[in-house]
Protein backbone atom coordinates (compact mmCIF):
# COMPACT_ATOMS: atom_id res chain seq x y z
CA UNK A 1 0.00 0.00 0.00
CA UNK A 2 2.66 2.53 0.90
CA UNK A 3 4.33 1.82 -2.40
CA UNK A 4 1.36 3.23 -4.21
CA UNK A 5 1.41 6.22 -2.33
CA UNK A 6 5.17 7.19 -2.99
CA UNK A 7 5.96 6.75 0.68
CA UNK A 8 7.77 4.50 3.12
CA UNK A 9 5.63 1.99 5.44
CA UNK A 10 6.05 3.96 8.72
CA UNK A 11 4.72 7.29 6.67
CA UNK A 12 2.02 5.57 5.58
CA UNK A 13 0.79 4.16 8.42
CA UNK A 14 1.15 7.94 9.95
CA UNK A 15 -1.07 9.03 7.10
CA UNK A 16 -3.34 5.80 7.50
CA UNK A 17 -3.85 5.81 11.49
CA UNK A 18 -4.61 10.33 11.26
CA UNK A 19 -7.20 9.66 8.86
CA UNK A 20 -9.11 6.90 9.62
CA UNK A 21 -11.61 8.05 11.77
CA UNK A 22 -14.38 9.94 9.71
CA UNK A 23 -14.17 6.60 6.72
CA UNK A 24 -14.54 3.98 9.73
CA UNK A 25 -17.15 6.35 11.22
CA UNK A 26 -18.96 6.03 7.49
CA UNK A 27 -18.23 10.01 6.95
CA UNK A 28 -16.18 9.17 3.84
CA UNK A 29 -16.44 6.89 0.80
CA UNK A 30 -13.75 4.30 0.04
CA UNK A 31 -13.23 6.50 -2.88
CA UNK A 32 -13.41 9.82 -0.85
CA UNK A 33 -10.96 7.91 1.91
CA UNK A 34 -8.15 6.84 -0.48
CA UNK A 35 -8.68 10.28 -2.80
CA UNK A 36 -7.97 12.31 0.58
CA UNK A 37 -4.93 9.97 1.91
CA UNK A 38 -3.03 10.52 -1.64
CA UNK A 39 -3.84 13.93 -1.38
CA UNK A 40 -2.11 13.92 2.31
CA UNK A 41 0.45 12.52 0.89
CA UNK A 42 0.68 14.93 -1.87
CA UNK A 43 0.22 12.14 -4.45
CA UNK A 44 -2.68 10.66 -6.92
CA UNK A 45 -4.27 7.36 -7.34
CA UNK A 46 -6.25 5.88 -10.23
CA UNK A 47 -9.37 4.30 -10.08
CA UNK A 48 -7.58 0.90 -10.47
CA UNK A 49 -5.50 1.81 -7.28
CA UNK A 50 -8.40 2.67 -5.51
CA UNK A 51 -9.87 -0.49 -6.01
CA UNK A 52 -6.36 -2.21 -5.45
CA UNK A 53 -6.57 -0.86 -2.22
CA UNK A 54 -9.96 -1.75 -1.49
CA UNK A 55 -9.50 -5.25 -1.73
CA UNK A 56 -6.02 -5.57 -0.30
CA UNK A 57 -7.48 -4.05 3.16
CA UNK A 58 -10.54 -6.25 2.86
CA UNK A 59 -8.06 -8.98 2.69
CA UNK A 60 -5.88 -7.13 5.07
CA UNK A 61 -8.52 -7.52 8.36
CA UNK A 62 -9.67 -10.88 6.88
CA UNK A 63 -6.93 -12.55 8.84
CA UNK A 64 -8.82 -14.43 11.53
CA UNK A 65 -7.58 -15.40 14.59
CA UNK A 66 -8.88 -19.31 15.06
CA UNK A 67 -8.23 -19.30 19.15
CA UNK A 68 -10.11 -16.73 19.45
CA UNK A 69 -12.89 -17.40 17.14
CA UNK A 70 -12.75 -20.95 18.51
CA UNK A 71 -13.64 -18.62 22.13
CA UNK A 72 -16.78 -16.71 20.76
CA UNK A 73 -17.76 -20.57 19.46
CA UNK A 74 -17.60 -21.59 23.14
CA UNK A 75 -18.97 -18.64 24.40
CA UNK A 76 -22.41 -18.57 22.33
CA UNK A 77 -22.84 -22.36 22.59
CA UNK A 78 -22.66 -22.04 26.64
CA UNK A 79 -25.56 -19.13 25.79
CA UNK A 80 -23.38 -16.10 26.46
CA UNK A 81 -24.93 -12.79 25.17
CA UNK A 82 -21.66 -11.30 22.94
CA UNK A 83 -21.28 -8.78 20.99
CA UNK A 84 -18.57 -7.69 17.91
CA UNK A 85 -17.71 -3.77 18.40
CA UNK A 86 -16.10 -2.80 15.56
CA UNK A 87 -14.38 0.22 14.03
CA UNK A 88 -14.80 -1.23 10.42
CA UNK A 89 -15.97 1.32 7.09
CA UNK A 90 -18.82 -0.18 4.71
CA UNK A 91 -16.46 -2.29 2.63
CA UNK A 92 -15.56 -4.11 5.43
CA UNK A 93 -18.90 -4.46 6.81
CA UNK A 94 -19.81 -5.72 3.68
CA UNK A 95 -17.44 -8.35 3.58
CA UNK A 96 -17.99 -9.99 7.05
CA UNK A 97 -21.64 -9.72 6.86
CA UNK A 98 -21.40 -11.74 3.67
CA UNK A 99 -18.56 -13.74 4.06
CA UNK A 100 -17.63 -14.75 7.37
CA UNK A 101 -20.01 -17.27 9.08
CA UNK A 102 -18.66 -17.11 12.39
CA UNK A 103 -20.64 -13.57 13.01
CA UNK A 104 -23.72 -16.04 13.88
CA UNK A 105 -21.49 -16.49 17.05
CA UNK A 106 -22.37 -13.08 17.74
CA UNK A 107 -25.88 -12.17 19.73
CA UNK A 108 -25.26 -8.07 18.53
CA UNK A 109 -22.96 -6.24 15.99
CA UNK A 110 -22.21 -2.86 15.89
CA UNK A 111 -19.79 -1.60 13.14
CA UNK A 112 -18.93 2.49 13.65
CA UNK A 113 -19.92 3.23 9.48
CA UNK A 114 -23.64 1.71 10.31
CA UNK A 115 -23.96 3.69 13.31
CA UNK A 116 -22.07 7.00 12.74
CA UNK A 117 -20.11 6.61 15.65
CA UNK A 118 -16.56 5.13 16.28
CA UNK A 119 -14.84 3.45 19.30
CA UNK A 120 -13.43 5.16 21.65
CA UNK A 121 -16.78 7.73 21.59
CA UNK A 122 -19.08 6.51 24.85
CA UNK A 123 -22.13 6.55 22.80
CA UNK A 124 -20.63 3.39 20.42
CA UNK A 125 -19.81 1.65 23.76
CA UNK A 126 -23.95 2.58 24.95
CA UNK A 127 -25.55 1.56 21.66
CA UNK A 128 -23.96 -2.10 22.12
CA UNK A 129 -24.85 -2.42 25.86
CA UNK A 130 -28.36 -1.44 24.55
CA UNK A 131 -28.12 -3.81 21.73
CA UNK A 132 -27.17 -6.58 24.12
CA UNK A 133 -29.52 -5.43 26.66
CA UNK A 134 -26.85 -5.36 29.59
CA UNK A 135 -25.36 -3.33 32.59
CA UNK A 136 -21.97 -1.98 32.05
CA UNK A 137 -20.94 -3.61 35.15
CA UNK A 138 -21.93 -7.10 33.76
CA UNK A 139 -20.11 -6.50 30.59
CA UNK A 140 -16.71 -7.55 29.75
CA UNK A 141 -14.86 -6.03 26.89
CA UNK A 142 -11.95 -7.05 25.07
CA UNK A 143 -9.87 -4.65 22.93
CA UNK A 144 -6.19 -4.53 21.36
CA UNK A 145 -6.23 -0.94 21.67
CA UNK A 146 -5.36 0.64 25.10
CA UNK A 147 -7.22 3.80 24.38
CA UNK A 148 -10.77 1.55 23.61
CA UNK A 149 -9.98 -0.09 26.51
CA UNK A 150 -9.78 2.91 28.81
CA UNK A 151 -13.03 4.57 27.43
CA UNK A 152 -15.14 1.38 27.99
CA UNK A 153 -13.58 1.61 31.83
CA UNK A 154 -14.44 4.89 32.21
CA UNK A 155 -18.30 3.52 31.63
CA UNK A 156 -18.06 0.85 34.39
CA UNK A 157 -17.53 -1.99 31.60
CA UNK A 158 -14.55 -4.16 32.98
CA UNK A 159 -12.04 -4.10 29.89
CA UNK A 160 -9.13 -6.28 28.89
CA UNK A 161 -6.37 -5.25 26.49
CA UNK A 162 -6.02 -8.05 24.07
CA UNK A 163 -2.24 -8.75 23.31
CA UNK A 164 -2.40 -12.63 22.86
CA UNK A 165 -4.53 -15.48 23.48
CA UNK A 166 -2.44 -16.56 26.29
CA UNK A 167 -2.24 -13.15 27.87
CA UNK A 168 -6.37 -12.54 27.86
CA UNK A 169 -6.76 -16.68 28.89
CA UNK A 170 -4.39 -15.53 31.92
CA UNK A 171 -6.42 -12.50 32.75
CA UNK A 172 -9.61 -14.14 31.89
CA UNK A 173 -8.70 -17.38 34.77
CA UNK A 174 -7.91 -14.13 37.00
CA UNK A 175 -11.86 -13.37 36.83
CA UNK A 176 -12.90 -16.45 36.92
CA UNK A 177 -14.48 -15.77 33.85
CA UNK A 178 -16.63 -19.05 33.21
CA UNK A 179 -15.59 -19.67 29.24
CA UNK A 180 -11.97 -19.21 28.55
CA UNK A 181 -10.21 -19.45 25.15
CA UNK A 182 -7.73 -22.37 23.81
CA UNK A 183 -4.01 -22.10 24.66
CA UNK A 184 -3.62 -22.18 21.00
CA UNK A 185 -2.17 -18.67 18.99
CA UNK A 186 -3.46 -18.29 15.93
CA UNK A 187 -1.21 -19.81 12.93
Amino acid sequence: MAEMFSVSPESFRRLWEASRGPYDRGDLTAEEYWLKLAADASTSLSQEQIWRLRKIEVEIWSQQNPAMLDWVSQLHAAGMRTALLSNMPFDLVTHVRNSCKWMDNFTFKTFSAEVGLIKPDPAIYEHTLRGLAVSASDTLFVDDHETNVRAARSLGIRAIQFQNVAQLRQELEALSFPTLPTNRESS
